[in-house]
Parts: C-alpha cells; structure tokens; sequence
C-alpha cells in the first residue's frame, strides 16, 4: 500500500522532517513507536505490519474527513478500472474469437476497438495506481497533521 511505503524509513518520497513530525504524531496519538532504520531493516514484515496498524488508526481519525473521502473515492476508481479493464479485454479477445467463426466484421471491428480501449488501463496500472495512491497517503498524511 503507498500508505505503508511512504512511511517506510528506506523510502525517501517524504522529507525526512514530515516523517518525523508523522511519528511524533504517531506517538502522541496513539502511543505507537515506529522502527528504527536498523529494527526496520532487519524485519522489514514487523515494520510494515506496524505502519499498516497504524495507517488504520490514522483513517479511523480522519473518517470524516471529506477531502480525504474524495481522494479515496478516486484512488478506488482507478484501481477498480484496472481490474474491470482486464476482465473486459478478455470478454473483447472472445468477440474477437467469435466474430472470426461467424465472419462478422462490424463485431470484430467493435472487439479489436474494445481490445485497444480495455488494453490501455492495463498497460498503464502501474503509474496509474501509484500516482493516485501516493496522493491518497499524502492527503491521508496532511490531514492528519493537521488535526
């Protein structure tokens, strides 16, 4: 989750000074200590188990946070795309498939369109979802230091 590996100690995305004023929060909030750069490298699962614990208590204090609802909504959308979008270009390959045993060529100029179309999301779900996702933590992590 972006939420999770921003807040990791080796990820360098966030200023080191935001990660500090973070676990300072953290902290004071919730009485949770995150790893250290050396406990984090040597159980890299404990440090990320501990972030996601804590991420979800951070989202239990925001959830009524209505800028934060919304970069959610659009991080889901995106993510959801990406799946819908493979399922469809399966459901396109066998129009596709068909269109040749019934020689339809409107149906299979429609599935090779419909391919190209669902093919895209996939192609690029890794820089979709990253980018929505890193702006969902960096929402998630502004607001709450803002409480």
């Amino acid at each position: 989750m972006p939420t999770t590996n921003l807040l990791l100690k080796s990820n360098n995305e966030l200023e080191t000074s935001i990660k500090q004023k973070l676990e300072d929060k953290i902290k004071s909030k919730f009485d949770i200590s995150l790893l250290s750069v050396i406990e984090e490298s040597a159980d890299k699962p404990r440090a990320r188990k501990l972030i996601a614990t804590t991420v979800s208590q951070i989202r239990n204090v925001l959830r009524d946070n209505i800028l934060l609802l919304q970069h959610n909504i659009e991080y889901g959308f995106f993510r959801n795309l990406t799946g819908g979008s493979f399922l469809a270009f399966i459901v396109s390959l066998i129009i596709i498939a068909s269109s040749y045993f019934t020689g339809d060529i409107a149906t299979r100029n429609l599935g090779w369109i419909l391919t190209i179309i669902y093919l895209l999301p996939i192609l690029f779900s890794k820089v979709i979802i990253n980018r929505y996702g890193k702006y969902y933590a960096k929402i998630l992590f502004e607001q709450f230091l803002t409480i």
